[in-house]
């Protein structure tokens, strides 16, 4: 029976039944206004779309074997009809994992911030706008004495960040000072120690943008040099949240692919996938932590109580909105796997691809998170009066 249905019947069921669940969820005015502040602040997205595509070049340029230009032959497009195109089936087990990680990051660090870490790093150092003294200060009214450690481990964390492109370029030209043991225990100290800037950068970023929905929400205007040192004020109360994800990251993902250069540890690999899912869990379980901490005066127990008086009221608009984050999530993933699979050994075309997916995975990210500010705000409603409102 199912072989007479018509093959554009199932994508007809499809879409019909998105078109349906976004426009009449409980969540639908949030999503419309993430659009609608995305389209206003064009930055949100293209932040993600920029970071998204300088990670790919940098994994392109570093992992692709490029033997000539004529790997490049945009003229392989042209035989698209001739591509293996594989089946869902053959595919969809690997995106589960990506898209979970896709939807914790709404709620935590939704991109990854290297290489351009390394030039974010230089401009820390050089106070690009008065940030590195924004940061000193704000540090050390939050925390007293203890916001010069915090500062230390910042500081030392972006100088790994710029010795970790230094490190990489130059292991090829230590091989013979140094034994091939020793020189991937150098690199992977370096990339651990950078890890802890470039997830925090990604932190400050986030807290950036949510600045930004803020003031769309708001109708505020602002200028653009106070709002990054605003957003670096927020940001020191988010870094006692943000400063326990780092904990147990490395705890249970990086330590023990560090450990495994210098001792035998059997089948680290196969755990990742597990601490991976373990990160996104705690990340979702805890999801309005940070924003919270973003928009109020509140310490991390607060914020802690907070986040659960926001549960109990809103664990339906909440869970829907976790759901359609994921279908998302799950549909770019989709449509990257079996791009990837179709391409195969055409770098063309697989440039082309990824330049594309760098940018829509942008939209969509900064689509989902002005829809959380805006849902998150909603969601207050109840706790207007007793708001601690932002201080400084």
């Amino acid at each position: 029976m199912w072989q007479n249905v018509p093959p554009y019947y199932p994508l007809l069921g499809l879409f019909g039944g998105y078109a349906l669940v976004m426009f009449f969820n409980p969540v639908r005015h949030a999503m419309a206004d993430g659009f609608r502040c995305v389209g206003r602040y064009n930055r949100i997205w293209i932040t993600f779309a920029l970071l998204g595509f300088g990670y790919f070049v940098f994994q392109f340029v570093t992992f692709t074997p490029i033997r000539s230009w004529s790997d490049f032959d945009l003229g392989k497009i042209a035989s698209i009809s001739q591509w293996y195109w594989p089946r869902f089936t053959d595919i969809w087990r690997e995106t589960p994992l990506p898209a979970l990680e896709g939807v914790a990051g709404i709620f935590d660090n939704a991109t990854t911030t290297y290489p351009l870490s390394v030039v974010a790093a230089v401009f820390m150092l050089v106070n690009w706008r008065g940030l590195h003294g924004a940061l000193v200060r704000a540090l050390r009214k939050r925390y007293g004495f203890w916001g010069y450690l915090v500062y230390l481990i910042l500081l030392l964390s972006a100088l790994a960040s710029l010795l970790k492109p230094i490190v990489f370029w130059q292991l090829p030209e230590w091989s013979g000072l140094v034994p091939a043991a020793g020189l991937l225990r150098i690199s992977a100290t370096v990339d651990a120690i950078a890890f802890v800037f470039e997830y925090l950068l990604g932190v400050y970023i986030q807290v950036y943008l949510i600045t930004v929905c803020l003031a769309w929400i708001k109708g505020v205007s602002f200028e653009e040099g106070e709002l990054f040192r605003f957003a670096m004020r927020r940001f020191s109360y988010v870094l006692e949240w943000a400063g326990i994800v780092v904990a147990v990251s490395t705890l249970i993902v990086r330590l023990p692919l560090v450990l495994a250069y210098f001792t035998n540890i059997p089948g680290v690999l196969d755990y990742l996938p597990i601490a991976r899912v373990l990160m996104s869990g705690l990340i979702i379980a805890f999801c309005s932590v940070q924003i919270s901490l973003a928009l109020h005066n509140e310490t991390l127990i607060e914020a802690m109580r907070a986040h659960a008086q926001f549960v109990r009221q809103n664990g339906g608009r909440l869970g829907w909105f976790l759901i359609i984050c994921g279908v998302h999530f799950f549909g770019i993933m989709i449509c990257d796997a079996v791009m990837r699979g179709a391409i195969a050994d055409r770098l063309g075309a697989l440039f082309l691809w990824k330049l594309s997916f760098a940018f829509l995975r942008g939209l969509l990210t900064g689509w989902l998170l002005a829809s959380w500010v805006c849902l998150f705000r909603q969601c207050e409603s109840g706790r207007i009066n007793q708001e601690k409102w932002i201080q400084y």
